[in-house]
């Protein structure tokens, strides 16, 4: 069945897990999210890794998915990202008690014992993504950039309502979409570790990134 999430009040978020210092606000029949950290105090090397964060849906889905939420950045520039197939290395669950702590610090996610696909979608935060926009799908562990299409998404001053975002994953295969608008499609050979099957999505903002989501759903493809 459909798993359906409208993520319009706090009883939506029953069993979510937060990395990181993630604020939420229900807000317009959705959540706002944002970093509650001090960027300034937590600055690390002038980049401030640690003002970020995760946010995992409690649900373990099947290998063959396809995710779709609505997106509307709000202020700030940072960048959103939804993590997917993702479960721990070596055959452990994403939260089993044996794997390295984490945080929200992004080399945790993409460099440590976490086994993932993740697409950053909305890309803002350094000089060079706000120059030449672009979605990339990334493979961990191994920070493996696999896939990358172009970023229709407009600034904040020009966004005009929500985005629907998609993910299909079917079995080795992915694409990714925004608006029905098709932006990659990638088939893993399995050349960085072995092709992903199931496991939890999650959503992740690097600040200052302020963001509405809504409408959360996750199909089983037959």
């Amino acid at each position: 069945m459909t798993y359906s999430n409208p993520l319009a009040r706090a009883a939506d978020l029953d069993g979510w897990i937060a990395e990181g210092p993630v604020g939420v606000e229900h807000v317009d029949g959705g959540m706002r999210l944002f970093s509650t950290a001090d960027e300034a105090a937590l600055t690390a090397g002038g980049r401030g890794d640690h003002a970020h964060w995760t946010l995992w849906c409690p649900e373990v889905f099947g290998p063959d998915i396809e995710i779709a939420w609505d997106f509307r950045p709000l202020a700030g520039e940072g960048l959103a990202m939804l993590f997917f197939a993702a479960s721990g290395t070596d055959d452990r669950g994403l939260f089993d008690p044996s794997l390295a702590p984490r945080t929200g610090y992004y080399p945790q996610y993409h460099s440590g014992d976490v086994r993932t696909l993740h697409v950053s979608y909305y890309r803002r935060k350094w000089p060079t993504e706000r120059r030449f926009h672009t979605c990339n799908l990334r493979k961990s562990p191994g920070f493996h950039l696999v896939a990358q299409g172009a970023d229709p998404l407009p600034p904040v001053a020009d966004v005009d309502g929500h985005y629907r975002i998609r993910v299909t994953k079917r079995g080795a295969d992915v694409s990714f979409a925004i608006d029905d608008l098709e932006l990659f499609r990638w088939h893993d050979d399995g050349s960085a570790g072995a092709p992903l099957g199931a496991g939890r999505i999650g959503f992740r903002q690097m600040s200052p990134l302020i963001a509405h989501y809504r409408n959360l759903e996750v199909t089983p493809l037959s």
